[in-house]
């Protein structure tokens, strides 16, 4: 399979929200993220599959943002115009080299703000997705350095053990997906 060209942060558009989520404009990717990241539109993705299972993937050492920590399967943005289902599918080609089918919304209202020990926020309106992984993996390695598949009880687990080697917002969703 040939993988989909990674996005490139420098012409990359996110779109920016004001603070009701209402489309404000855009920002090139590579200049959103800072001390003082503005709200922007996101999604999340959690690849379920048959067995219980959630693909768990570590980010790339090289990401602006949470390099090398465990998180949900793939995150992005929309770009402008484009529904937030349709750029998991998008993205899942990009970031794990399969496509991916039965996109379901899990966390439509999910939004979170984090801040990493640098200072660098991120400030998200970040519907968060399930879908079926529809194809064999071919990880980016400027996006993924290892993936794993982890039932939902075991991830609960070694959040509850330590809570650090995982993303902030992985985290989050995990505690609202329990309720």
């Amino acid at each position: 399979m040939t993988l989909a060209p990674t996005a490139d942060p420098t012409t990359e558009l996110v779109v920016l929200l004001t603070e009701d989520g209402t489309p404000c404009g855009t920002a090139r990717k590579a200049d959103v993220h800072h001390t003082s990241t503005p709200l922007h539109l996101a999604f999340s993705c959690w690849i379920l599959d048959d067995a219980g299972r959630t693909l768990l993937t570590r980010r790339a050492a090289v990401k602006r943002t949470w390099p090398g920590v465990w998180t949900n399967s793939f995150c992005g943005h929309p770009g402008p115009g484009e529904e937030p289902a349709d750029a998991v599918v998008r993205r899942a080609v990009q970031e794990l080299g399969a496509p991916v089918e039965g996109v379901e919304p899990l966390l439509p209202n999910f939004r979170y703000r984090a801040v990493m020990d640098d200072g660098t926020v991120e400030n998200e309106v970040c519907p968060v997705f399930s879908a079926r992984l529809a194809g064999e993996l071919h990880l980016d390695p400027d996006e993924v350095d290892d993936s794993r598949w982890v039932d939902l009880a075991g991830l609960r687990a070694l959040v509850a053990a330590d809570p650090q080697p995982f993303s902030p917002w992985m985290r989050w969703q995990l505690e609202q997906l329990q309720s």
